[in-house]
């Protein structure tokens, strides 16, 4: 899927610089920002590493992503004429699910890591890091300084390049159906370009500039070499598929996670769309949603995207303790990615039919009480 606003598809692929264009940001991040109280000594618990959480979320993460993979071979595999009426149906099935996990694989997988929350070592948070971001085509390196400005000015015009509001999709457009139920060939192409143009190290737009400086020339000069990682090293395992007669392995796991984003689409809007900007209040711009553990597990929590903001070093698998820990000064939220959808959508009428709009979430009231003091 291929679109021109970037926060519609924060969850399923790294931003292109083509969004990018339509600000000077500044660098003077001074922001007061409200935190929910909560006790030092429980938040000093929740905000500790836990090896045995962040292997069983890495590796159970990875695994379904190769045995999908594996699935979805050993049924194109098993295609002939004999087969074609369960192997091609089962292949179909087994690339969705396969394709589904795709965006998780990217920016989220990257993004915990990123926060050195996952492990308690910041070598193995490194390492890993790196190899999401390898099997994903993630631009780790301008994600990691994007994220910093990002979570210091949330949804602050001036210095927030990374989510700028308010977010918009179209629902009518053939191309934004077929990255998320299947595979838009022009947007993987995109994604190659600006791989090739960033291992060339040609830089554009306003936000790359900006997280990405030329007076920073070490950083540009490991943000290139990471884009010529990328190239060769996938270029390399391309053709070694195909020199072992397994080419269909380019499709599960060079292009892997290009496809079928439906699901990394639902969960990723959500974080800020039509909530305010350059409020110093993560209640004010930023969601939380509940779920089930499936989609939990897909989004290594990030349903809880509230809270994480609040206090971006609590690990993803504390996050469900840490809400309970703050609920009482929390707006309500929906459960499940049917009812938050519904609300999403209701509310999306009423942001077309008036630019000026925002949602304002319900806070607690005795902080209406203490804002009419």
């Amino acid at each position: 899927m291929h679109c021109r606003n970037v926060q519609q598809i924060q969850a399923l692929t790294e931003m292109t610089e083509a969004t990018q264009t339509i600000a000077t940001f500044s660098r003077d991040i001074d922001i007061s920002w409200y935190r929910s109280p909560i006790d030092k000594e429980l938040l000093a618990q929740l905000m500790q590493r836990n090896d045995l959480r962040g292997w069983v979320q890495t590796i159970c993460h990875l695994g379904f992503f190769f045995i999908t993979a594996a699935l979805a071979y050993l049924a194109f595999l098993n295609i002939d004429e004999g087969t074609w009426y369960w192997s091609v149906p089962f292949l179909l099935v087994a690339l969705f699910i396969h394709g589904t996990m795709g965006p998780f694989m990217g920016l989220i997988a990257v993004h915990e890591l990123q926060h050195r929350t996952v492990f308690k070592a910041k070598a193995l948070n490194a390492f890993f890091e790196k190899l999401y971001a390898f099997i994903s085509w993630s631009d780790y390196l301008w994600y990691r300084a994007s994220h910093v400005k990002h979570h210091q000015a949330t949804c602050h015009e001036a210095y927030d390049g990374e989510v700028q509001l308010p977010i918009k999709f179209s629902l009518k457009q053939w191309s934004f159906w077929l990255g998320l139920l299947a595979w838009n060939p022009l947007a993987t192409w995109q994604r190659l370009k600006l791989v090739w143009r960033h291992a060339n190290g040609h830089i554009k737009g306003e936000w790359y500039n900006h997280v990405l400086p030329k007076s920073n020339p070490g950083l540009r000069r490991k943000h290139r070499n990471w884009a010529r990682t990328l190239l060769i090293g996938h270029s390399l395992l391309a053709l070694c598929f195909i020199d072992t007669g397994h080419g269909f392995l380019i499709v599960v796991f060079t292009f892997g996670t290009l496809y079928c984003g439906w699901l990394g689409f639902l969960c990723g809007v959500t974080q800020h769309f039509g909530l305010s900007s350059n409020v110093p209040d993560f209640r004010l711009n930023t969601r939380t949603f509940t779920c089930s553990w499936l989609p939990a597990f897909y989004y290594w929590n990030m349903q809880y995207h509230l809270e994480h903001h609040m206090f971006p070093g609590v690990p993803f698998y504390n996050l469900p303790k840490l809400r309970k820990a703050i609920e009482h000064d929390l707006p309500p939220v929906t459960h499940g990615l049917l009812s938050t959808w519904r609300e999403l959508l209701s509310q999306r009428q009423k942001l077309r039919a008036d630019p000026h709009y925002r949602i304002v979430p319900e806070l607690p009231v005795r902080d209406a009480v203490a804002e009419h003091r």
